[in-house]
Formats: C-alpha cells, structure tokens, sequence
C-alpha cells in the first residue's frame, strides 16, 4: 500500500511538474499568436513571386516559399473599406452596410477582434482602419471593435504620418510601413513572453495613391519613370517591413506558433499595378478581386506549399474562431468558411461557392490627413474637434429598407471553376456573363449562351444568397 501511495505521489508530482514547465507551450499550441496584415491597393501580379518583371520582394518571395501560398484568393470586395469589414466578421460586408470606401461597419457586428478578446487574446490594431472614427466617443472605432490597444489612421497615410493613439493624435516619423510595423512591434514584444496570446492587425497604407516612396525605396528602380519609382518603391517598402516584422519574430523565439496572415484588401491599380485578371480595382472581374495571400505558421503549416483551394477574406473569420476554438453566442451567418483543413492539407474542394456585389452605392470622402492634422492642432489649444459627424454615431442606425426583389449592381457567383456574373442596370435590364476560369482567367470568353444549363443553375443560388444578404442589411440577424 505504501509503495502503491509513494508511486502515486511520483506520478501527482511529474503531472505537476511537467505542467508547470510547459503551460506556456500547451496554452500556445492550442492557441497561436496571430497577425493579419493587409496591403493597400496592392494587385495579385505585384509580387517578384508572381512574376512581375520589375519589382522586387525579397522577403515577400521568402515568405510565399516557405508558408502556404494561394493562387486564387479573393478579396470580399473590390475596394478596401468592405473587404476590410469582411476580414473582421467573416460575412459579406453588405450584409452591414458597408458598400463602399468609407463606409463602416455596424457595432452589432461580432468582430474577430472581439471573439479573439473573450477567448483571452490581447488585441491591437495597427495602420489603416477605414471601418469608422479613430476618435475618442465612436461606436465604431477600433477601441469599441474589439481591440485593447491600437494606433490607427481612419484611411490611407504616407510617410510621416499623424496617427490616432487611442483617440490622441500622434505625430510619427519615418517610412510608413515601417512605422507601421514598429508600433506593431510594440504591442508584439510586450505580451511575447507572457502566456497570454495575442493578436495583432498590422493594416499598411501603401501602395494607396499618391504614390511617395522613402528615397532609398524609390533609388532600386533607376531609369523609369518617377511615378513607377514611387509606385515600387511603396511596394519594396512594404517588403521591407515584411522582413523586419517576420525576423523580429525570430528573434523572440515565436515563430513558430505564429500564424502570419498576409493579403491585400482589392485587386491592382490601372496604369501602374499588375492584376490577376481582366480589370483592376474596383471591378468584380478578377482583377479586382484576386490578390496576393500567404499564410506562413511552422507548428502547423512545416511544409512550404500551394492551396489547392480558392478563398476569401471572409474567411479569414471563421479560420481564426477554428483556430482558437471560439463558438460565438449568437453568430450572424457567415458567408466565410474555415481553411483550417486547407493548412492542413487535408480539403483541396471549396465546400461553399464565393459571392460577391458591387451594390450601387457611393463611397465617402475620408481625408485621413485633415482630420488627423485637425485632431492634432485641436489637442495643441486643448479643445475637441467640433465636427461630431466623424465620429459616425448613427453607425448602428437602421432606418432604410432595402427590397429583396431588386437587386441592383454587378454581382457574381464562384462555383469553381465557374464565375457567373449578373449585372443589373439602373433601368432593370440583367445581363450575365459566364467564364471558366481555369481555361479563362482572363474572362475573355462569355459562355453564357453556350452554357444555358450551368447559367439557370447557378443563377438561383446566386440570387438566394442576394436575397440573404438584403436580409442582414435590413437588421434580421440582430433580432
């Protein structure tokens, strides 16, 4: 009995022991640290990995050659506002409204930022928010979205940006990706030693118009013209950042229950980017839509490799609630699906079709420069900005009714390798278009007439899922 007694007390102690020395790594292995950064108007072909002639990416090729890198993913959107509230729900962002550039998201959305918070993540958010106010009152600043720490620009910024400090304005120095990383570094090397995981959106303002590259950016393109030079140079910026965030995490010995999640938020510039396709940003043809996305986390992606899978950033939601085991109470639907198996090599079929509307609405003018700059001379005389309206309080309003049986604008229906377009008119008139896009990235040969059966039965899923969507943006999902 004695001996049976002194056994069991060895066992109870190497249990305790061996917990006390790893809980880290277990809370960490069940739970990664993880970091999402976006570029700004950064096309699938402007990538060196992607072919392009001219640019150069190192650190952006070392990173596609050694995590997991898909050929065919898709911004929710064609401009940045709605892909980014895509990236914090997981739903189509006209399910709350968000249109366009300088729309916003609703403060009855679950965001990631906040589920990420409820499963014991530390939150920041760092760069771009464009999903509402950087001020200090707002409903839909990054403070009231779930994040416990951020420094954030309400649009696009160049370098020497003003930033908002949770709601204090800041003058910062330097390239803007870089200051953009270095913030993030911050937050990153403050909660990597603790058992705390924490997540952190690293959102640039580059390769966004105007186009003002560093100097030494701009001087690895001599001979063209300036404007491809500064057009690059942001890009090689980016790539830069890329690197020093990626060593840094090296150096705190946490790569490797990291998961690193890079994308743009649309596809390319006309005239200056590289596109996936035909078109360029702001277009549902492919090449406003696809972009570049690399996911790179050694504990469980070990092996570099290519998805077989097409995807979207509203996926990014659902794969990040998998990830940390988060089941949120009362979830809106998604219209993402987790890549969970796709990292682990174990789906290469997308188990739900991608849909995608440009709904017929204006974006609003977001002057990121002036209203920091007022924010900050505001701050200098010790008063507040008087403009209210920035601060969006009427996020939350739901006063329009939008009808289920219109539905306006240029919408399409992925059902890989079938994209199917339906564009309605302003007179009502549907025209659709109908593309296989393993045989036709480019989108050149309509089949819709060709292929009538496949049309008639992808256009009712098509439609359903507007019907859906008209159903969230009239305010079902929050009764």
């Amino acid at each position: 009995m004695k001996h049976f007694q002194n056994s069991l007390l060895a066992v109870i102690l190497i249990a305790i022991s061996l917990n006390s020395c790893n809980t880290k790594e277990t809370v960490t292995e069940t739970r990664p640290n993880i970091i999402l950064v976006m570029a700004d108007d950064q096309g699938w072909g402007d990538m060196a990995y992607n072919g392009h002639p001219v640019l150069q990416t190192p650190n952006f090729d070392n990173l596609s050659a050694s995590g997991l890198r898909f050929d065919h993913f898709y911004a929710a959107a064609p401009v940045c506002s709605p892909t980014r509230g895509s990236v914090m729900t997981g739903r189509h962002p006209n399910r709350f409204g968000c249109f366009s550039w300088g729309h916003t998201l609703r403060p009855q959305e679950i965001t990631i930022a906040e589920a990420l918070q409820s499963a014991g993540y530390v939150t920041g958010h760092f760069g771009k928010w464009h999903l509402g106010s950087v001020e200090n009152g707002s409903p839909v600043s990054p403070g009231a979205s779930g994040f416990d720490e951020w420094i954030s620009s309400p649009n696009f910024f160049d370098n020497n940006p003003i930033l908002s400090r949770e709601g204090t304005a800041v003058q910062m120095h330097g390239e803007s990706s870089m200051v953009t990383t270095e913030i993030a570094l911050e937050f990153i090397r403050k909660y990597a030693d603790l058992e705390q995981p924490f997540f952190a959106v690293v959102w640039f303002g580059s390769p966004h118009v105007p186009h003002i590259a560093a100097k030494g950016d701009s001087a690895l393109y001599p001979g063209l013209e300036p404007h491809l030079q500064h057009f690059y140079g942001e890009i090689s910026g980016m790539d830069h950042a890329m690197g020093k965030l990626r060593q840094e995490l090296k150096d705190l010995g946490i790569r490797n229950n990291t998961l690193l999640w890079y994308c743009s938020d649309n596809g390319g510039l006309p005239k200056v980017g590289a596109t996936g396709g035909r078109g360029h940003k702001s277009d549902i043809y492919e090449g406003g839509l696809r972009v570049p996305a690399i996911i790179e986390w050694p504990a469980k992606i070990p092996q570099p490799g290519v998805a077989g899978i097409p995807a979207n950033t509203y996926d990014i939601y659902p794969t990040l609630l998998e990830v940390a085991g988060i089941q949120p109470a009362n979830q809106p639907v998604l219209d993402g699906i987790s890549l969970l198996p796709a990292m682990e090599q174990k789906e290469h079929q997308r188990s739900r079709p991608m849909g995608f509307w440009q709904y017929p609405v204006r974006g609003k003018i977001t002057p990121a420069h002036k209203w920091m700059s007022d924010l900050l001379e505001a701050q200098k005389q010790g008063k507040a900005v008087s403009d209210s309206a920035r601060l969006v309080l009427d996020a939350g309003d739901i006063s329009v009714q939008y009808p289920t049986d219109s539905l306006p604008g240029h919408s399409a229906w992925i059902d890989w390798p079938w994209k199917l377009h339906r564009i309605q008119d302003e007179s009502g008139e549907i025209t659709m278009e109908l593309y296989h896009l393993e045989q036709d990235s480019m989108e050149q040969n309509n089949l819709a007439d060709l292929e009538a059966e496949k049309v008639q039965s992808m256009l009712p899923e098509l439609e359903k899922w507007q019907e859906s969507v008209v159903q969230s943006l009239n305010g079902r999902d929050y009764r």
